[in-house]
């Protein structure tokens, strides 16, 4: 079975940092994709950072050259380093790991963690 675990989240000033982990159950070679999303109150759930078994990464275009994703492939854990950080940033973050499952119609088995809290405030 599928395991995600988040952890790293907390209270942060503007302008500080953050490094939230994700640790999976196994290798995570197995997963297609391997990244982030995160859902503010009220809010629906938003896509943050991706990266691909290949090492290729996508962000939103929200968090380009504030956010980093990193893998540690011995530790089966990615990471998101996470500066500049601004109150809007303010979420519980999911990571989200993905399996294709129908090359032909691009379909992806979704795995998520928990979550955890990120609050930007002063």
């Amino acid at each position: 079975q599928v395991q995600l675990v988040e952890s790293g989240g907390g209270l942060v000033q503007p302008g500080g940092s953050l490094r939230l982990s994700c640790a999976a159950s196994g290798s995570i070679f197995r997963f297609n994709t391997m990244g982030w999303y995160r859902q503010a109150p009220g809010k629906q759930r938003e896509f943050v950072a991706q990266i691909t078994n290949g090492g290729s990464t996508n962000y939103a275009d929200s968090v380009k050259g504030r956010f980093a994703l990193s893998r540690d492939n011995a530790k089966n854990t990615v990471y998101l380093q996470m500066n500049s950080l601004k109150p809007e940033d303010t979420a519980v973050y999911y990571c989200n790991a993905g399996v294709t499952t129908n090359p032909l119609l691009g379909a992806l088995n979704l795995y998520w963690g928990q979550g955890t809290q990120v609050t930007v405030s002063s």
